[in-house]
């Protein structure tokens, strides 16, 4: 990837980068919920992005 990259790149990696995270403690601690995990986690190595 180049180094310099578009603002309209930078902004999508920034979007995936905040999507690829566990779900918090709390939430799942919540009453009424049947999410545990989420299952659209991506590895960096394994799976790329379409752009």
């Amino acid at each position: 990837m180049p180094a310099h990259k578009t603002l309209r790149k930078k902004l999508k990696l920034a979007k995936k980068i905040k999507q690829n995270r566990t779900v918090p403690y709390w939430y799942r601690l919540k009453n009424g919920t049947k999410i545990r995990y989420n299952k659209k986690r991506r590895n960096w190595r394994s799976t790329k992005l379409k752009f």
